[in-house]
């Protein structure tokens, strides 16, 4: 398959960051960081991200980089995102420290809450529930390198979201309450 950038894939992409970002926006105001939900993802408009992201675009169903992945065995996208955007814990992470990926801070916490449900919601469209994120993060959580505690946090928020629905979890103290809980040193 030759992957082009054609008009179509731009402005599906565009729409795709677009409908993301409103998503992210509406739930970090929901949690109290309405300016984490307005700067979100702004790198995603670079020419670096964008491009290469648009050449890969399919639908909208999934990440293009995950595409790119699989072409090129790496994406140039993916490392210039992952470096400039503190939500992921991938930013945070430091080969060379004696803790390599720490816990990161309570903020960019919420916003990787906020961005990870409206990917799935993006992603999935009208066949996004509840139960989402927590059967997609059984799939994905034994290849993440993040810290102990932020995905035993992580998971923890997951199955309060499939059993309670999103409304209740996504509350800033409740967040704070469970953030606390797990990351706190007794």
């Amino acid at each position: 398959m030759e992957y082009k950038i054609t008009l179509k894939k731009i402005f599906g992409h565009l729409h795709t960051i677009n409908k993301h970002r409103f998503k992210v926006f509406c739930l970090c105001c929901r949690v109290g960081i309405p300016w984490r939900g307005l700067v979100h993802d702004l790198s995603k408009y670079s020419p670096i991200e964008f491009w290469e992201s648009a050449r890969y675009y399919d639908k909208g169903n999934f990440s293009p980089i995950r595409t790119c992945k699989k072409v090129k065995g790496y994406s140039n996208a993916w490392i210039h995102h992952k470096n400039s955007n503190r939500h992921h814990y991938e930013y945070w992470y430091d080969y060379n420290a004696p803790t390599p990926s720490p816990i990161i801070p309570f903020k960019y916490f919420l916003e990787m809450i906020c961005d990870s449900f409206a990917a799935g919601m993006t992603y999935q469209g009208k066949n996004w529930d509840q139960h989402y994120q927590l059967t997609y993060w059984s799939r994905v959580k034994d290849q993440s390198r993040m810290h102990p505690k932020m995905r035993d946090l992580l998971e923890r928020v997951y199955k309060d979201v499939d059993k309670e629905g999103l409304k209740p979890i996504l509350k800033r103290k409740r967040l704070k309450r469970l953030y606390d809980e797990y990351t706190v040193e007794k």
